[in-house]
């Protein structure tokens, strides 16, 4: 699987339309992804999952109005539960050792659940990668685990595009919440991760954050900038509730190696302020950034970490802008930017 940074052919999204992921705040929501568009499009395609005609006519009008280059857009018509492409959109791998970018680019296809059949309507989106992989013409990969379609989310995962892959316990090993595959050990995931994304180093954190509707997402809490740096999200107040896991989690890096034996380099995030919509908290995370072709998108929060956060990635990624997009109402879907996106490398 190559890393994000690696050139891109598109970026995949799917249109808003769930009225419960963002309650009160669709049309908000909705101009959210024409900035998104408007940001990515100048260095990509995208492709944009929209249910129906009427749907595509909206998101057309949206995007318009945005200044978003409509000429680097396609519109595919299926339909869709949500719009997390990220969790059930087509997770690209290349065939190794051919040509400069690389071999072959195929679709693997996981069984998407809605995060562990927390919801009961996942059934259309986990039909996207297998229609986004016939429509392009890619061979598609369906894993699978004591006979069954192995369930995954491409959230769930980080990876260097040399071998290395980033993952959580909580997400994938709780006995309990949110199971995924009931009865995958530890090295059942390790081997899928190995056989299906050619990761031969997986890397295991602990917990992800609090209000994280995935239960675990690594994705939220530590990314991939480069071969040999993540950054990772750490809480600067003791009292929090974050404060804890993050801290371990920065222990296990301090433990852990890459594909080839050396040290992991660890930059740290803040957090911002914990951010509130009722009695939920919500999961504001830097860490949560997408990075296309022409730019690295990260979610700001009305918070004076805002800028500390985009001067720390400013300075990872030299090789394209570094901008902050406003992300305070696209957080109470429970999740921003990178849980919305989903790359696919370039042919």
């Amino acid at each position: 699987m190559p890393a994000e940074w690696a050139p891109h052919e598109a970026t995949w999204l799917g249109w808003p339309h769930n009225r419960s992921d963002w309650p009160g705040k669709l049309g908000t929501v909705r101009w959210a992804y024409g900035e998104i568009v408007r940001k990515i499009a100048p260095g990509e395609i995208v492709r944009i999952v929209v249910d129906s005609a009427d749907m595509e006519r909206q998101a057309r009008r949206v995007l318009e109005r945005a200044h978003a280059d409509l000429g680097r857009v396609e519109f595919f018509r299926w339909p869709s539960d949500r719009g997390w492409t990220r969790d059930f959109g087509p997770i690209c791998v290349r065939k190794a050792g051919k040509g400069k970018a690389g071999g072959e680019v195929a679709v693997v296809d996981f069984k998407f659940t809605a995060w562990g059949y927390k919801y009961p309507n996942w059934q259309r989106d986990n039909k996207i990668a297998r229609r986004a992989a016939r429509r392009l013409g890619l061979r598609t990969f369906e894993p699978v685990w004591n006979g069954l379609p192995f369930a995954l989310e491409g959230g769930g995962i980080e990876v260097n595009g040399c071998g290395t892959l980033l993952t959580t316990e909580e997400c994938f090993q709780h006995p309990s919440v949110q199971v995924r595959n009931p009865g995958a050990t530890r090295a059942d995931y390790d081997r899928v991760f190995r056989d299906y994304l050619g990761a031969t180093n997986v890397l295991w954190l602990g917990d992800g954050i609090v209000g994280d509707d995935t239960h675990g997402h690594v994705d939220d809490l530590c990314r991939f900038v480069s071969r040999d740096t993540v950054v990772l999200i750490q809480e600067s107040d003791p009292r929090d509730v974050n404060y804890r896991p993050l801290r371990e989690n920065r222990e296990r890096l301090e433990s852990m190696a890459l594909e080839d034996g050396s040290k992991i380099r660890v930059v740290e995030l803040p957090c911002p302020q914990p951010l509130h919509f009722g009695s939920w908290r919500l999961p504001a995370s830097y860490a949560n950034f997408y990075v296309s072709n022409a730019a690295v998108i990260v979610p700001t929060f009305n918070d004076p970490a805002d800028r500390v956060a985009l001067g720390i990635l400013g300075e990872l990624f030299t090789d394209r802008p570094v901008v902050g997009l406003h992300a305070v109402d696209l957080v109470l879907g429970f999740g921003t930017l990178h849980c919305l996106t989903q790359q696919q490398p370039a042919r």
